[in-house]
């Protein structure tokens, strides 16, 4: 596979307008990328600091092979992990910091795994049902859709993809298994089209499209993995530093709102007209609720479309 393989970083001046405060006046800052991909953010922030450290964590072996050599110049400034973007403290060991000034989340599935098909991440092209990020993982969508039960399937496809025809897709799944008929991407898909009734399917895109978010949800643990890594990346940074996360889905936005809504409450009970001593909240939000792609890129980058970016800061330990 290529280095080169096309890749447009997502909301690449607001991540760097909102997180370079934190690098200035260090002599030795260090970001941590935990959504390492192909390394387009990490290799504009390496160019525009020169005493930067990266510490990069992708769970996707492919990627980190495309973006060791995308960053190669700067090798003796970055440190990869091969892990799940929850494993902060374990990509921390292994630069050996305790505490970074920066750290960055591009959520979701990346443009490397939705533009190869054998990936089976796409509802567009015929390929095998795999949506595994991690390769070396054993579960695939294809083992989810062919062992679970009509129940456990409707609730995937209900809780993770907000899919209001979830029971039917799950009872033509079963049939279609049954029948030696779902072998494919493009299978699901169809059988997706197939369950959901016309007028339904006229709005909102390619009706595939929240099923096949539901089953990569769950072959790679997303959100399980996302309620641990919100407060293992607030614990690791330093005071004055930052955190800015990208999401694409409504399901992930609402959990990084809650930890961020958490962290910045105030421990002064209701009605007291002064900040008590030691109860001020740790963390401040940079910027109220989400903030959209602008206009130009969202036209440029599909993928940045339903974006929405959130950003807090350490102020105080």
């Amino acid at each position: 596979m290529s280095a080169d393989l096309a890749h447009i970083p997502v909301a690449l001046d607001q991540c760097v307008d909102l997180l370079s405060p934190a690098f200035a006046n260090k002599s030795k800052p260090y970001l941590l990328d935990a959504t390492l991909g192909l390394g387009g953010h990490a290799k504009v922030f390496l160019q525009q600091f020169s005493n930067l450290h990266l510490i990069g964590i992708d769970r996707d072996q492919s990627a980190i092979k495309i973006a060791q050599s995308n960053l190669a110049a700067f090798s003796d400034r970055v440190s990869i992990t091969h892990a799940t973007y929850d494993q902060i403290q374990l990509a921390l060991d292994n630069a050996g910091v305790s505490k970074v000034d920066g750290i960055l989340f591009d959520l979701g599935v990346s443009s490397m795994q939705l533009d190869i098909p054998e990936r089976g991440f796409s509802y567009s092209q015929q390929a095998p049902l795999d949506m595994r990020m991690d390769q070396s993982n054993p579960l695939t969508a294809s083992q989810i859709l062919n062992t679970y039960s009509h129940g456990q399937l409707a609730k995937i496809l209900q809780n993770y993809g907000e899919e209001k025809f979830a029971s039917k897709i799950a009872e033509n799944i079963i049939k279609a298994r049954n029948a030696g008929t779902l072998n494919t991407t493009t299978d699901l898909a169809q059988i997706v089209k197939d369950s959901i009734p016309a007028p339904a399917r006229r709005t909102g895109g390619n009706p595939a499209k929240r099923t096949f978010q539901a089953l990569r949800i769950e072959v790679n643990q997303e959100l399980a993995i996302l309620e641990r890594a919100i407060p293992a990346a607030l614990d690791a940074l330093a005071i004055g530093a930052r955190l800015v996360v990208m999401s694409y889905q409504s399901l992930e936005d609402r959990l990084v709102k809650g930890f961020f809504t958490q962290a910045t409450k105030s421990n002064t009970p209701l009605g007291l007209p002064v900040e008590l001593p030691n109860s001020a909240a740790s963390f401040e939000l940079l910027h109220s609720g989400s903030t959209a792609a602008n206009e130009a890129e969202q036209l440029s980058n599909p993928r940045s479309q339903s974006m929405r970016l959130r950003a807090i800061e350490r102020r105080s330990a």
